[in-house]
């Protein structure tokens, strides 16, 4: 295991006693295999735009490193290139920021074709800003004819070479994602009902997925553990339900990974509902945090228009009073263990009334042969009950709000004489 030492620049006064600050970055350090040998946070409302740390704080850190002897040093925040490379330069170590950390995770994680083409998309945007020369022989040594290294030409080989690598990894991405809206589009045509599940990571999404559709979701421990997302169904009261399991959120989610997994994430925006799963086994503040940055990421991704329902997992974990006191804070939130089952049906119902909320009662007449729309209402439908008449064929049913339109010219005006369908 490569060992790190972490450094972080965080504003206010320290937290209580108890309380880890980077504990995010040391789980994230973890999934990625690396083992933490140390750490220092320096109180300062912003960066040094130079070197991250100030001067003393930075003298203090490199006596810290020559005693630790780590492989690398990992910084809480994303680093612009010239502060990647002053601190590499002053401490003699590489140096790596958060999300060049939750890039490796995911190059890790990714298993099908399109995972991996969308990781390798992030970090060649990702690394392309910090294609840079080192040392006089790569340097730039000015501007206008006559004035170019060979240091140059070759960094902008490397650049050329790098952005030829995006555009073809762009192309095969989309080559690839077209089966995806392939299998999209056949789901909308299904008419089904469609959930997404969304959360931090690590909150037992892919656990969820498995208790509800009796799955064998690959499931561990660690952050990111479901990079590719998965649909499967579930059946409740008679009626199908397809959920998706998509990729978890973190804070400070890397830009270039939200542009790269845009098509994964689009699993999110078709959906009729989204599942917000969170973990209630976190501290209040903490379970607050997370949710704010699941919701960040969803707003930035257009999904803020999709209901959403609140679902805290992992109560098992909980003590009975954490349990009351959560209640209380989120009365609309369903409590559930994925684990054990716990609260599972309560979900399903759920699920099952807002589905039913969107049904909408109609009385239709149709005339005699014309079988396929008449189809189209049981496809669509519930409660479907039909009776004939001498004009054609009464059908009532349940149908949902934003399919009722398609259906307005069979649509009867009322019950009492003569039933007529809807002309206006």
């Amino acid at each position: 295991m490569e060992k790190a030492y972490l450094m972080a620049v965080l504003p206010g006064p320290a937290p209580p006693e108890g309380v880890d600050e980077l504990l995010e970055l040391k789980e994230l350090l973890a999934t990625a295999g690396a083992e933490v040998v140390g750490e220092m946070v320096q109180r300062r409302d912003r960066p040094d735009p130079r070197t991250y740390f100030g001067k003393g704080k930075l003298a203090d850190l490199q006596s810290e490193l020559g005693r630790l002897e780590p492989d690398l040093v990992v910084v809480e925040d994303e680093l612009t290139p010239n502060q990647q490379r002053n601190l590499e330069d002053r401490l003699g170590l590489r140096v790596i920021d958060r999300a060049a950390l939750i890039l490796d995770i995911f190059a890790q994680h990714a298993h099908t074709a399109e995972g991996k083409l969308q990781v390798e998309l992030a970090q060649l945007q990702f690394n392309l800003s910090r294609m840079t020369g080192k040392g006089i022989a790569l340097s730039r040594l000015g501007g206008g004819i006559g004035t170019r290294g060979p240091g140059e030409t070759q960094l902008e080989v490397d650049r050329r070479v790098a952005r030829k690598r995006i555009s073809t990894v762009k192309k095969r991405l989309r080559d690839v994602s077209s089966s995806r809206e392939v299998m999209r589009r056949s789901r909308l045509a299904s008419r089904l009902p469609l959930i997404a599940l969304a959360g931090y990571t690590n909150t037992g999404k892919s656990t969820l997925l498995n208790a509800l559709t009796s799955s064998q979701v690959a499931v561990r421990d660690r952050l990111f553990e479901t990079v590719d997302p998965t649909t499967r169904a579930y059946e409740f009261a008679g009626q199908t339900y397809l959920l998706t399991d998509t990729v978890g959120f973190i804070r400070k989610l890397p830009h270039q990974l939200v542009e790269a997994f845009h098509s994964t994430l689009e699993e999110t925006l078709v959906a009729h509902l989204i599942l917000h799963v969170a973990d209630a086994s976190n501290h209040e503040d903490e379970l607050e945090q997370m949710n704010a940055a699941v919701d960040s990421v969803l707003d930035a991704i257009e999904a803020e228009g999709i209901p959403r329902l609140l679902v805290l997992n992992k109560i098992d974990l909980l003590e009975p009073e954490q349990e009351a006191f959560l209640r209380r804070i989120y009365p609309d939130a369903v409590f559930v263990s994925a684990c054990n089952g716990e609260g599972l049906e309560r979900l399903k119902e759920r699920v099952r009334d807002f589905f039913n909320a969107r049904l909408v009662s109609v009385e239709m007449m149709f005339p005699y042969g014309d079988g396929r729309s008449i189809g189209e209402v049981y496809r669509l439908g519930s409660d479907v009950e039909i009776e004939s008449i001498q004009e054609g064929v009464i059908v009532s049913a349940r149908l949902p709000r934003e399919e009722v339109e398609r259906f307005a010219k069979y649509m009867l005006k009322g019950r009492e004489g003569k039933r007529q369908p809807d002309t206006d």
